[in-house]
């Protein structure tokens, strides 16, 4: 039988081919584009500290702009600058040319993404922030270009392969750019103190919100609390602690400092005809697992999961604020 006749028929012709080239390229794709990043690396110097003070000062918002790739490298960055506390947009150069301008305030700062740093359609944009004293920040492979002789900072891109086997795609200048630019909202962020609370706020659904949910934010408080002195007999122990439902319950001074704790365990390991007549100081554990109020859900769950047991007490300078409970996490999607 023929092959055309194979193949009208549907049979699949296998060919047998070496995956060899096809990692060998990869492999190579990836070393261009890490040296790039290592050529980078070694090229930061006095304009980026400059730009890193200039953005600090501003009391607007970082506008990033870029055509074509860099258009989606400036998407991108200014994305990463909105989640980690910076106010940014971003503004597509040839739509600024008719009427987005506009949205820029004196008070703000553009980032200008562009490769050869000759971007036709960025031109009006240069001219804007030029004629308004904004200041730029230009990062562009291009030392002498248009952009990078305009703006105020230019951060320049070292000479690096393009991981193109034709040296023509944006690829390694693409990796160099938006490195360049998480590196900036990285360092700014730190200049500006942003905090693990302020990511949560800032990313409230999903894994991440998950994942940054605090104690305070799922713990149990007032009188939900299964809390009594330590003098209190065991009479009026066991009944406040059933009552709360958390099969244990913190021993407190006059002032709520935590002295020890009761659990269902104790209960069983002291139980006699005489236990009731037995103060909580007597049958209490002391030196118990607690948790911070600041502390993160995520671990709560992993000091749980260390010592075995099911409640954490939250105490703030040895206060009892709190309990939390394995399932208080698990139902809020913290593992």
């Amino acid at each position: 039988m023929s092959s055309s006749k194979s193949a009208r028929r549907g049979e699949v012709k296998v060919i047998d081919v070496s995956t060899t080239d096809d990692l060998s390229r990869a492999k190579r794709v990836l070393q261009i584009e890490a040296d790039g990043l290592q050529a980078l690396s070694a090229s930061l110097d006095d304009p980026f500290v400059t730009a890193m003070d200039i953005l600090e000062s501003i009391d607007g918002r970082v506008v990033v702009t870029g055509m074509g790739k860099s258009g989606h490298v400036a998407r991108k960055i200014s994305s990463t600058l909105a989640s980690t506390g910076i106010p940014s947009f971003f503004v597509h150069p040839g739509e600024a040319s008719h009427g987005d301008l506009g949205m820029i305030d004196k008070s703000d700062a553009v980032i200008a993404f562009s490769n050869s740093g000759e971007t036709p359609e960025m031109s009006d944009l240069i001219a804007y922030t030029r004629r308004f004293k904004i200041p730029l920040i230009a990062i562009t492979s291009s030392t002498g270009s248009t952009i990078s002789e305009q703006a105020d900072v230019a951060l320049i891109l070292p000479q690096a392969e393009e991981a193109c086997p034709m040296g023509l795609t944006p690829t390694t200048s693409t990796t160099m750019a938006m490195a360049l630019g998480d590196t900036i909202a990285v360092v700014l962020m730190k200049r500006l103190g942003f905090t693990a609370e302020d990511f949560k706020l800032r990313h409230p659904g999903g894994q991440l919100g998950k994942r940054l949910l605090m104690v305070s934010d799922i713990m149990h408080t007032g009188e939900a609390v299964p809390l009594i002195s330590g003098d209190e007999p065991m009479s009026k122990v066991i009944p406040e602690m059933t009552g709360k439902s958390f099969g244990c319950i913190a021993i407190v001074d006059k002032t709520k400092k935590i002295r020890g704790i009761i659990t269902d365990g104790d209960l069983r390991r002291h139980m006699s005809n005489q236990i009731l007549d037995r103060c909580a100081e007597e049958v209490m554990t002391p030196n118990p697992k607690l948790i911070r109020p600041s502390a993160l859900a995520s671990e709560a769950v992993q000091v749980m999961n260390d010592a075995k047991i099911t409640n954490l007490f939250v105490v703030d300078d040895e206060n009892v604020v709190g309990i939390i409970h394995i399932h208080d996490c698990l139902r809020a999607g913290v593992e």
